[in-house]
């Protein structure tokens, strides 16, 4: 076997792109695996690492790889473009999220699959994403810098929690850090390399992933129309949280519509040339 087949490489550019949404309060990690076609792969390697590990190894380091190459080059670039173009940055995001929506509802052939009661399901986890944005800005200022064991205690189920956040499509895992008040704490960490910070909050993360993607992915081979119903909701309900509103000025409009159709068009490039050769849930 040759090197270049012992793992999937192609797998490092889109690793990059799931890091890169997770880096965003808002904007899923799990939407972008969704859009790319590895959604469905994501959960059964990472669920199924002691059963199957080389498989789940030659998928899940590539795409470790990119994630935490983004993470690391972005998450100062991303931090000062929401911090100074919060409008045209969310308004990319806010593209990106449109643009998946369409492909959703032809994957869920809703048409057909879905009744009523589907319908309930999508409004509902719609308004409990809005639900969540209510809480959003209550992060506390203070970042911690040093390890003590209740602030490691408080990272480790920070990650544990946003990790779960993550595997689903439409909840974002920078998200719930925000809401618990560890966002601040965890770029900061990312940007200054604050390794002892960031073990704890590392751990969280690996059970969490470990632990919820049996779970969902029971559930989506289970209960499929439902599953969808959740996902459609959960991503629908992410539009009201990245929208940021419009400030003055026309130029700034321009802008941010642009970014906006930017966005939605490079969401249906990949919808449509990435998920055609990959196994679908």
């Amino acid at each position: 076997m040759k090197f270049k087949d012992l793992l999937e490489w192609k797998n490092i550019y889109r690793g990059m792109m799931v890091g890169a949404a997770d880096l965003v309060p808002g904007v899923s990690g799990g939407t972008i695996a969704v859009l790319l076609g590895i959604y469905d792969r994501l959960l059964d390697s990472i669920g199924n690492f002691f059963k199957h590990p080389v498989k789940s190894i030659q998928f899940l380091v590539p795409l470790g790889i990119g994630a935490g190459l983004v993470i690391l080059m972005l998450s100062s670039t991303i931090e000062f473009l929401l911090e100074h173009y919060p409008q045209p940055t969310n308004f990319f995001f806010l593209g990106l999220i449109l643009g998946i929506l369409p492909y959703l509802l032809r994957q869920a052939d809703h048409r057909t699959n879905f009744k009523w009661q589907h319908y309930t399901v999508v409004a509902a986890a719609t308004a409990f994403v809005i639900f969540l944005g209510l809480f959003q800005g209550e992060e506390s200022t203070k970042i911690i810098t040093e390890l003590t064991l209740s602030s490691g205690i408080f990272l480790f189920f920070s990650g544990w929690v946003a990790s779960m956040a993550t595997i689903l499509p439409g909840i974002s895992g920078s998200f719930v850090l925000l809401i618990l008040g560890a966002y601040s704490t965890v770029i900061a960490a990312v940007s200054n390399l604050n390794i002892a910070i960031l073990i704890p909050v590392g751990l969280g993360v690996a059970i969490g992933f470990i632990v919820s993607s049996k779970a969902i992915s029971y559930l989506l081979h289970r209960f499929p129309a439902y599953m969808y119903a959740v996902i459609i909701g959960l991503v629908f309900g992410s539009i009201f949280i990245v929208f940021p509103g419009f400030q003055a000025g026309v130029a700034q409009g321009i802008i941010s519509l642009v970014t906006l159709g930017a966005g939605f068009a490079v969401a249906t490039l990949l919808g449509n040339t990435e998920h055609t050769d990959e196994k679908e849930f």
